[in-house]
């Protein structure tokens, strides 16, 4: 049976490390009576990660993450980043995605994303960055905001 990524201590750790590390700061206030996984999936901002595939696929979201893009957890494993975003938005995200890659992050990114049901929300001052394991491999991106408004 595979190890649920969304309470999988070992992502969790390349999620904060990897923003700690690149941005200088912490992702999360340490709480001590919660594991890290935990304290990722019950933050209140949103936090998504995708794999580093030619078509990467997520392979993490967080609680409020989930609710946002209205998705479980199959669902989310399952599901191309790039459907993310509208068909008009792809080419603008790819662009994003290929700045993150180069520059180890972005911070302050908005744009428009849309749930599996097709509710569409923009988010505000999100943070992407690479996601690289204490080897230095690259093992994909990740985002996290905690700003969004619906559109109607």
């Amino acid at each position: 049976m595979a190890v649920s990524l969304i309470h999988n201590e070992d992502h969790a750790l390349l999620i904060v490390q990897s923003y700690e590390r690149l941005l200088g700061q912490p992702l999360l206030t340490p709480k001590h009576d919660l594991s890290l996984s935990e304290q990722l999936f019950l933050a209140e901002f949103a936090v998504l990660s995708h794999n580093s595939a030619a078509d990467p696929v997520f392979n993490y979201a967080n609680r409020q993450a989930l609710a946002l893009f209205e998705l479980n957890e199959t669902q989310l494993t399952q599901m191309p980043s790039r459907l993310s975003a509208e068909p008009v938005n792809q080419q603008q995200r790819e662009a994003l995605l290929d700045q993150v890659r180069s520059q180890g992050y972005i911070s302050n990114y908005s744009g428009v994303r849309i749930s599996r049901t097709g509710k569409r929300f923009r988010i505000h001052q999100a943070v992407v960055w690479n996601l690289v394991d204490e080897n230095g491999c690259y093992q994909g991106q990740a985002a996290c905001f905690s700003e969004w408004s619906p559109i109607e």
